[in-house]
């Protein structure tokens, strides 16, 4: 049977009303494959039925809840391929024509909470251009001004709808809303002249400065006047009256409990009479001082679309410059938490930048990198991914380095040239001894109580030893003196390294005659201990008589011995041990002859590593083909044994 369009829109009628109330697409589904039709036969009688019966609808008034499930059924049969991909917009698009404008608030609702059905790939790319025809009608509907919210709700829709690089939601050419124009009286007769007196100043706010602080709205809206030679200097002038009666007019700000809610004005009254009272109002400054830092930036930036003859000489990016340190300052006194402001202000800006970069570059679409999936054993042979090689050999053409890590690559290439990055002054975190001691000094030359001295602070001291270990030549000093406490030590140190400040004053003899006799005395009692060395080292050690099976100790006259037999390779030894090269210099340098560089070493393994002992010193004397040294230790080794099982 040969069924024409009127007749399939009866033959859909009963039999939708009837799929809808079941809440099912069987019915719907089970005719039209009855029908026997092709698709464009079927959806296009079937489309008309589903706004015939919306429309019967909103004729009986039906209620939100109602037109809501509809337009969801209407989605359920666009899924099985029924309708066309478009009706359940289409249908929107009828509501939203039909409504009030509080019910379509409510509805729109809907339309928001389903922006992700919106966004697949059957919906998108057919219904997007009705949805944004859609919003745009009811945005043409509302008043900017008494209904804020409902039209913020839809532009974060639309944000949200549309990805970055829709061309529709971008002002692609940079142009600025010219019918903003914002009006002020000009009737010099109703002249209200007030005075504001802020300390000794005295700031007159006449009509003159009236029309100077609203004109300023002009250049904001469009600042390309600026690049004019008149135009720019009428904006210097007015601005540079406007920001000086803002530094001369401190804010206080009253903050009250019972009243937490910030008013918000979408556009403020231009009464001469209330200009008094604005000029004291916190947000209504911060709104003025953040125009001022949004044209200042546009005047110098590069903008893809603005005219070649649109470019700031130097002196006048010079006054920009000037003038946006004066803004932030004041937004900085501005309360409350004017610091923060100002910060969170500076931030915005920044990222203004990378927009206005994005722009010149065409608005390139932005996609989300997408993760490579880990698959199984089995499955890793179909994982197609790039070469390793083809990826370092375009990193290599793009002057950058590839790490393997995305978070590697990025802090690699930072700089250029890493060599010279890792070797810049900034990376030098130490601070010179003079630095570090100074307060140290200046207590030790002026005493002060007990508590306040530096030397005996636990952390001063820990943070003091590890600057002696990379700063200080006098660190590694053989020295047979055991400094307890730690402060005693500390106390040396800090006055060897007062005595050989530069630029020490030796004009005043008699005072440095006296620092030096302090100094002499100091590190006498400090030598008075090479009497009793034998004793000393005995007792750190072991004694001669009681040597230990674990071999871990040595004696005075073992340290002595080893010494010699060491001596002309000692720094193939330091190396092996672990010293590093400023370590042996050290070593040099404290000790004249290789004999005394070699006992040094010796003493201070023996002192300060855990595996420090005669059988491991055998074992490293002997991978270094020491033979002589080696042969010693295991002598010593072999008697110390025999006493061992002799006693045993």
């Amino acid at each position: 049977m040969d069924w024409n369009f009127e007749a399939l829109r009866i033959e859909y009628r009963d039999v939708l009303q009837k799929s809808f109330k079941a809440k099912s697409v069987d019915l719907l589904e089970q005719k039209i494959k009855s029908l026997n039709k092709t698709d464009v036969d079927v959806k296009s009688p079937l489309d008309q039925t589903f706004r015939d019966i919306l429309l019967k609808q909103l004729e009986d008034q039906t209620d939100v809840e109602q037109l809501k499930q509809f337009v969801e059924f209407s989605i359920l049969s666009c899924r099985k391929g029924l309708s066309s991909s478009t009706m359940p917009v289409v249908l929107l698009g009828d509501i939203f024509e039909t409504l009030t404008l509080d019910t379509c608030e409510d509805m729109f609702n809907f339309v928001e909470h389903n922006v992700h059905v919106w966004k697949e790939e059957l919906f998108f790319t057919a219904c997007k251009n009705n949805l944004l025809r859609l919003c745009n009608d009811l945005l043409r509907r509302l008043s900017r001004t008494t209904a804020t919210v409902f039209c913020g709700k839809i532009l974060l829709f639309l944000a949200k709808f549309f990805p970055f690089s829709e061309r529709s939601g971008l002002n692609i050419v940079s142009e600025f809303n010219l019918e903003n124009i914002t009006e002020y009286g000009t009737d010099p007769s109703e002249d209200a002249t007030t005075e504001i007196q802020s300390g000794s100043e005295k700031h007159v706010i006449d009509f003159t400065f009236y029309c100077k602080f609203w004109q300023l709205q002009d250049f904001f809206r469009n600042p390309n006047q600026c690049y004019t030679k008149v135009q720019w200097k009428l904006f210097c002038s007015h601005s540079t009256t406007i920001l000086n009666t803002f530094h001369g007019i401190k804010l206080d700000y009253v903050t009250s409990e019972n009243n937490t809610n910030v008013g918000y004005f979408a556009k403020y009254l231009t009464s001469q009479k209330l200009l008094d009272l604005q000029l004291h109002d916190v947000n209504f400054r911060r709104s003025v001082l953040l125009q001022f830092l949004i044209v200042f930036q546009y005047l110098t930036s590069t903008v893809k679309f603005k005219s070649e003859s649109y470019e700031l000489k130097a002196d006048q990016k010079e006054w920009i410059q000037n003038q946006t340190e004066k803004v932030y300052s004041l937004l900085k006194e501005t309360p409350p938490d004017g610091e923060i402001f100002a910060k969170i202000v500076k931030n915005i800006l920044s990222r203004e930048e990378l927009w206005n970069s994005w722009k010149n570059d065409g608005c390139p679409e932005i996609k989300k990198a997408q993760p490579i999936a880990i698959e199984s054993t089995e499955k890793k042979s179909e994982l197609t991914k790039p070469l390793l090689g083809d990826i370092i050999k375009e990193a290599n053409n793009q002057g950058k380095y590839y790490m393997g890590s995305g978070e590697l690559t990025k802090l690699w290439n930072l700089c250029p040239n890493n060599l010279e990055a890792c070797k810049g002054k900034e990376r030098d975190f130490l601070p010179s001894l003079e630095e570090y001691f100074g307060d140290a000094i200046e207590q030790l030359e002026n005493p002060t109580k007990e508590g306040e001295n530096l030397l005996k602070d636990g952390n001063f001291g820990w943070r003091a030893l590890r600057l002696l270990a990379r700063r200080s030549p006098h660190f590694f000093t053989y020295s047979t003196t055991i400094m307890n406490p730690l402060s005693s030590y500390l106390e040396m140190m800090v006055r060897k390294i007062a005595h050989e400040r530069p630029g020490k004053n030796q004009e005043n003899t008699q005072e440095s005659q006296q620092q030096d006799t302090e100094i002499d005395n100091f590190l006498t009692e400090e030598e008075q201990g090479t009497e009793d060395l034998k004793q000393t080292d005995q007792e750190e050690f072991v004694d001669d008589n009681n040597p230990r099976s674990d071999h871990k100790n040595i004696t005075v006259q073992q340290l002595l011995y080893f010494s010699e037999k060491i001596a002309a390779d000692w720094e193939k030894l330091a190396v092996k041990l672990g010293y590093k090269p400023d370590e042996i210099e050290f070593f040099k340098n404290a000790n004249p002859t290789e004999f005394e560089q070699a006992r040094n070493l010796l003493h201070i393994w023996f002192e300060d590593d855990e595996d420090a002992n005669l059988d491991n010193l055998l074992y490293i004397l002997e991978g270094l083909e020491m033979h002589e040294a080696a042969e010693a230790v295991r002598n010593e080794l072999n008697q110390l044994n025999n006493t061992s099982v002799m006693e045993t």
